[in-house]
């Protein structure tokens, strides 16, 4: 029930409806997106210091993203009210590319540098940056209409991050300005759609005896007589995948700017080949190829480390020749 109701998203690219409170000197990001290539596997030496196997080389299977720059677009400050956030004021950058004026058309008339004063003059509670993806950067993404996204920004004294916030409009951040290796983050996304699937399925439940009556893939009993309806714990039939599922703690393993070192022969099955920056997270991650994937700093984070020490990235072919 943890997952309930299991109704497809509202939307291919997932809102992050709460953000961590880090404690640094100076302001960053808190947030990034990329894009689902496939996964690989590795060979890499073991970080964690109570495994059997802590110190060896160990096999690891891992999901590659390509995270081409992203660009900020826009300001949003937010005031904390009795019935939550509330927007005290926003600035957005007037140097908007064609692409992105297809999402989001700004005004020829409309200036930035005229609003940044009165900006200035908010005392809010929490900073934000409206950025944009690039996927015409992207080859293997047919898409070529970016999607907007609000990243917190966090650290430092609240002053502080209104203008750093300020100072990265319209301009270009890189993954590198978010994370670096072997930090966790959580990967949030819409997971595979698979349509109207049966209640085994769906739910897991065990199939009834074959002498049962008309069916089997099916529950016995829909509950009691009273009441007089079927309560939402009874297991039924219905929506099967695209949901908005959040993955705690994916560590980072390598981050890399060429994507010859992770290309398989003949290229990603369903998407193609990287040629853009590119991270390396542990075990998979929700969602098809092409997905737009959204990296969160760790909310609740275990052991942190430097770095990964991979052995060995697999490039061979993925078509299953």
């Amino acid at each position: 029930m943890g997952y309930s109701p299991r109704k497809r998203a509202s939307r291919v690219v997932p809102r992050v409806t709460t953000w961590p409170e880090i404690k640094a000197d100076k302001p960053k990001l808190l947030g990034f997106a990329g894009f689902k290539a496939g996964m690989t596997h590795t060979f890499l030496i073991d970080w964690r210091k109570t495994s059997t196997t802590a110190g060896r080389e160990v096999f690891a299977p891992a999901t590659v993203l390509e995270v081409p720059p992203m660009k900020v677009v826009g300001v949003r400050l937010y005031g904390q009210t009795v019935y939550g956030l509330k927007i005290l004021g926003e600035v957005w950058s007037s140097r908007v590319d064609k692409t992105l004026a297809r999402r989001f058309p700004v005004s020829k008339e409309y200036e930035t540098e005229s609003r940044l004063p009165v900006l200035r003059k908010i005392q809010p509670s929490e900073v934000r940056v409206m950025m944009c993806t690039q996927p015409h950067l992207v080859s293997g993404i047919p898409s070529k209409v970016p999607d907007i996204m609000e990243v917190k920004v966090g650290g430092g004294k609240v002053e502080d991050q209104v203008e750093y916030a300020i100072s990265l409009l319209g301009k270009d951040v890189t993954i590198r300005d978010f994370i670096s290796e072997g930090k966790l983050v959580d990967v949030i996304s819409v997971s595979r759609g698979k349509g109207f699937q049966g209640v085994i399925k769906r739910w897991g439940v065990k199939r009834l005896p074959h002498k049962s009556r008309k069916h089997v893939r099916a529950i016995a009993c829909a509950g009691p007589k009273r009441p007089g309806y079927v309560r939402p714990t009874v297991p039924q039939g219905g929506q099967t995948g695209f949901h908005t599922r959040t993955e705690l703690n994916k560590r980072v393993i390598k981050i890399g700017d060429s994507g010859e070192e992770v290309n398989p022969a003949g290229g990603f099955p369903h998407y193609g080949v990287i040629t853009n920056p590119y991270i390396i997270v542990s075990g998979s991650v929700p969602g098809p190829p092409n997905r737009v994937i959204r990296l969160r700093e760790a909310i609740r984070p275990k052991e942190q480390i430097d770095s990964v020490q991979v052995v060995y990235i697999s490039t061979s072919s993925k078509q299953g020749a």
